[in-house]
């Protein structure tokens, strides 16, 4: 990724059960990434969740957050899939990183 872009940091606590959890999980990174101004997605499961989605603008970041099939899957998020979770956008400068 070129910076500077921005960066949807969710973070959140499953409930036990999946009822439909990884199927739309799916589906809604597939959904992102056709969406304009969308860079990249990285997520990381343990204790907690963890999905970086990236961005070009906040506006591409309102587009995608007023997506109807988007919208839907917050709200089986809120009522089924997720104890808490928390949403933080930021602006990133630079990055820099090392691979082998």
């Amino acid at each position: 990724m070129k910076a500077p872009y921005y960066a949807v940091i969710f973070t959140n606590q499953r409930t036990e059960e999946d009822h439909g959890y990884s199927e739309m999980a799916r589906k809604m990174e597939d959904l992102a990434r056709q969406q304009p101004g969308f860079v990249d997605f990285e997520r990381a499961r343990g204790e907690i969740g963890i999905s970086v989605s990236y961005w070009k603008s906040l506006q591409d970041i309102a587009d995608w957050k007023a997506n109807t099939d988007r919208l839907f899957a917050q709200e089986k998020g809120k009522s089924e899939w997720y104890a808490w979770y928390k949403v933080r956008i930021c602006f990133v400068e630079r990055e820099y990183g090392f691979s082998k």
